[in-house]
């Protein structure tokens, strides 16, 4: 059984035990006052007389939190509500003197009148403090509650939000790449048929792979390296020899979690700066790497070069600006991404990660390397 005050639930014992407690607390310095006067009475009286007066207000609490909730005084100060209050605690207070009274009655010799005349002499005051207190905590924890709330819903809609907006991004990349690698299947339709029609069976391979994923925001590495490598396998297609790459994964990384599609639009920004406008060869060097609790991954280009002063993603095209956003969006501050020149000739970008393992789920598709 519980006992419910206002929207809060309480167990009957424990309910029961904190007014017990009072009643102790007020029969001892009822005890204490009579011996300062040199008059005691037997500990069984003052546990009654006690236990008169509280438990009658632990069975009217219930109705003092309803009244509380119902009318409220809330700012700015209305007289409406104040007033409601007012006539609640005095009447509230009455009805718990002639309850008192009416108990006493049967412990003791003198009549109803006589005993509500005692409680009215002495307990008056003590009941409308008694009534406005339990007011307050009503208050108290109703506040807490709808702070609570407004906290849930505050992250629930900050959470909402962020996804959204990563959703939105995400969708931004995958026509930019939809795009680009139509164009370039376009260019070997006339020169290369067989060539042209195996980019576009990779083309569907990870077309497949990005609508069966479209809704986690992180994978494993392993599986990224996997779509990577159906991208990169397009790429090598439309460059032939001119295009290498070299992929160094430390063991212990493939597991960890990272932002889907988070390697695609680097690489390819990494060969669109580079061999993409420039003649001559180039490789594409991708490494990963723990480092304390961070993790490493180096997207490196040698046929590329960067701007004097240009050190951030921003600017350098829409697929690292949107991997900039994406990492502020699920990250914050922690993790981070650079463009850095190499030597002797070369671009770098560098994303640093939070370290952490992840599972993939049962259903995730399986796309094998070709």
């Amino acid at each position: 059984m519980k006992i419910r005050l206002g929207n809060m639930k309480i167990g009957l014992w424990p309910y029961l035990g904190l007014w017990t407690a009072v009643v102790v607390l007020f029969a001892m310095q009822n005890f204490v006052a009579d011996a300062l006067n040199g008059r005691t009475w037997s500990a069984w009286d003052y546990l009654r007389w006690s236990g008169i007066r509280w438990y009658t207000w632990a069975a009217l609490a219930p109705l003092v939190f309803r009244l509380a909730e119902r009318h409220p005084i809330q700012a700015p100060l209305r007289l409406r509500g104040l007033g409601t209050q007012c006539v609640a605690s005095v009447a509230v207070t009455l009805l718990a003197l002639v309850i008192g009274a009416f108990v006493s009655t049967a412990f003791e010799p003198s009549g109803f009148d006589t005993q509500l005349r005692y409680f009215l002499g002495f307990y008056v005051a003590t009941g409308l403090l008694t009534y406005w207190a339990l007011y307050a905590v009503q208050r108290a924890v109703q506040f807490y509650e709808e702070k609570t709330h407004r906290e849930v819903e505050a992250s629930r809609l900050a959470s909402e939000l962020a996804q959204s907006r990563l959703r939105a991004l995400k969708s931004q990349l995958q026509p930019h790449f939809l795009f680009n690698t139509l164009h370039a299947i376009a260019t070997l339709l006339d020169e290369d048929a067989l060539s042209a029609e195996d980019m576009l069976l990779r083309l569907s391979d990870l077309l497949r792979a990005f609508l069966e994923d479209y809704d986690g925001q992180e994978v494993s590495l392993r599986r990224e390296l996997i779509l990577l490598d159906l991208y990169l396998g397009i790429q090598r297609f439309r460059f032939k020899d001119r295009l290498t790459t070299q992929i160094y994964i430390a063991p212990d990384t493939l597991d960890c979690a990272v932002p889907s599609l988070i390697l695609q639009p680097i690489v390819e920004n990494a060969i669109t700066h580079g061999i993409g406008k420039r003649i001559g060869v180039d490789c594409i060097e991708i490494e990963s790497r723990r480092e304390g609790d961070t993790l490493c991954i180096d997207v490196r280009n040698r046929n590329s070069t960067l701007e004097v002063g240009v050190a951030s993603a921003a600017g350098h095209g829409i697929g690292l600006s949107n991997t900039e956003l994406r990492l502020r969006e699920l990250y914050g501050d922690i993790a981070q991404v650079r463009l850095e020149m190499i030597w002797p000739e070369g671009v770098v970008c560098r994303l640093r990660l939070p370290f952490r393992a992840i599972e993939e789920a049962d259903d995730a598709p399986e796309v094998e390397l070709t």
